[in-house]
């Protein structure tokens, strides 16, 4: 199936979101859609599979002009999307989830378990996946989940796949799986839309490349004939000689400690973090990082232990508490738990610092919204006004709106859970610098982050978790991606 779009243009009242966008996507090609979040490239492939009307433009499926009048419509054909943030109900089973909507009947009217669990089990054992189909989905990793929405687009005959950041939440094992099932639809003839912000992906799989940038499809190019400077020029309209910042800030006296701490999913952790210091988490999917700074900031329950902020001891571990203390959050999951998405943008920034805009029982909407806006620019969170349901933006401005809202209660220590992922390149400098500039003040900064690279660039100090526990710490000096990845997977270094 070869798909061409082209002069596509859509706006979303006054927000002008496509302008004039044109790709072409040959049967048997894995096609990368680059841009800086916000660009529009899931609102391109949103019009493709009908969930959006194009404002101008044609489509065409194989020379004929066609349009779906939803992405169930779209499925029939054999075009399929799978989305960023994942489209699961929690509460069910992996098999209830997979055939959601399209179950499969016997003669009698009746659910054919027997029909669906052979076909299931048919796409698990092509994608490599190991997953009991009688499993609850929220008892799966979110890599897990991930892998869930992929098998679900290959249950029906499919023509043309698009995935958006699909190796975001996947351990290095669950991407090598993917890649090899993606080589294997493009062998079938397949085409792929790859939508990624990881250039090393990118060069690996794709053929052709083409660079979206505020609304406009700047160039198609062969994978081959270009390089990831060029890619990062074109996407963001300027060269980033370096991608990580210098980091200037003095590193002093310990600000955070955790004692002998024991939770569900970790245990024994012991560490410090220093006033203007960011600490890397580093370890595989599933090894416990997630659940422990989720413990530390009081979402989940911790056995035993106890944490220190500026000396003092926390006597309570809530979140509350954990704010009021000088502690902040970036949940690696921002829709369900980083923001309240039918609020507005300014709402979501000033949630949980709202007591410091009340003066004399009032709140000052002045200073909060000379506030809320010089968030929003300094972030560069591309919206039309503050007042922009938050629900509506990109994925990586809606990141970029829950860093904001933590910066808001000046915090002394702030925890980041995989704050870059689905974020281009430039918002991802533009995140760096801010850590940075918090780091100079004397925050003290934790990050979670499964991205190597990030991690070595970023960190003045690695700690990596294995299996809940704490498997080894390297200094800056002392970071490779092989020291990590040995300390990650039980070896041991400096002999």
């Amino acid at each position: 199936m070869d798909i061409e779009m082209k002069h596509i243009v859509k706006a979303f009242g006054s927000n002008q979101v496509l302008n004039d966008v044109s790709i072409l996507v040959k049967h048997g090609t894995i096609h990368a859609l680059m841009g800086e979040n916000g660009a529009g490239k899931s609102t391109l492939m949103n019009i493709l599979t009908g969930l959006y009307l194009k404002d101008g433009g044609t489509i065409k499926i194989d020379g004929v002009e066609k349009y779906f009048a939803n992405p169930r419509e779209a499925e029939m054909a054999g075009i399929s999307f799978i989305h960023q943030e994942m489209n699961t109900f929690t509460e069910m089973t992996v098999l209830e989830n997979l055939f959601l909507g399209k179950e499969i009947k016997n003669k009698f009217g009746f659910l054919s378990q027997k029909e669906m669990t052979r076909k299931a089990v048919t796409v698990f054992e092509k994608l490599g996946i190991e997953i009991d189909l009688n499993q609850v989905i929220g008892t799966l990793s979110v890599g897990e989940q991930q892998m869930i929405e992929i098998a679900k687009s290959m249950l029906y005959d499919l023509s043309f796949l698009i995935m958006d950041e699909p190796t975001a939440a996947l351990t290095e094992k669950e991407i090598e799986i993917l890649f090899e099932v993606i080589k294997k639809l493009k062998a079938e003839g397949i085409a792929i839309v790859y939508i990624s912000h990881r250039m090393e992906e990118i060069f690996r799989i794709t053929d052709e490349i083409t660079v979206m940038r505020d609304g406009l499809s700047i160039d198609t190019t062969q994978t081959s004939e270009t390089t990831k400077d060029e890619l990062v020029k074109k996407m963001v309209g300027r060269d980033i000689t370096d991608y990580y910042p210098d980091k200037t800030a003095i590193i002093s006296d310990d600000i955070f400690q955790v004692k002998n701490l024991t939770g569900e999913g970790f245990k024994n952790i012991n560490f410090s973090v220093r006033r203007g210091e960011i600490v890397g988490f580093s370890g595989l999917m599933g090894a416990g990082r997630t659940e422990m700074m989720r413990g530390i900031f009081g979402l989940d329950k911790i056995i035993s232990g106890e944490i220190s902020i500026d000396g003092i001891i926390l006597k309570e571990l809530t979140p509350v508490n954990a704010i009021a203390n000088g502690l902040g959050f970036l949940t690696e999951n921002r829709k369900e738990e980083g923001l309240v998405l039918d609020f507005s943008i300014g709402e979501n920034i000033v949630l949980p610092s709202l007591k410091s805009f009340v003066k004399k029982g009032f709140v000052d909407t002045k200073t909060e919204d000379e506030f809320v806006n010089m968030m929003v620019d300094r972030l560069k969170i591309k919206v039309q006004s503050s007042r922009d349901i938050v629900g509506n933006l990109s994925g990586g401005n809606q990141q970029k709106a829950v860093i904001a809202k933590w910066i808001g209660i000046s915090p002394k220590v702030l925890i980041l859970d995989e704050p870059t992922r689905g974020v281009d390149v430039g918002a991802k400098r533009e995140i760096y610098g801010l850590m940075n500039e918090l780091a100079e003040r004397g925050v003290g900064i934790i990050m979670v982050s499964s991205d190597l690279p990030e991690i070595l660039g970023v960190s003045d100090r690695v700690i990596v978790i294995r299996e809940g526990e704490i498997s080894g710490e390297v200094t800056r000096e002392e970071a490779t991606q092989e020291n990590i990845m040995t300390l990650a997977t039980g070896g041991k270094i400096n002999g």
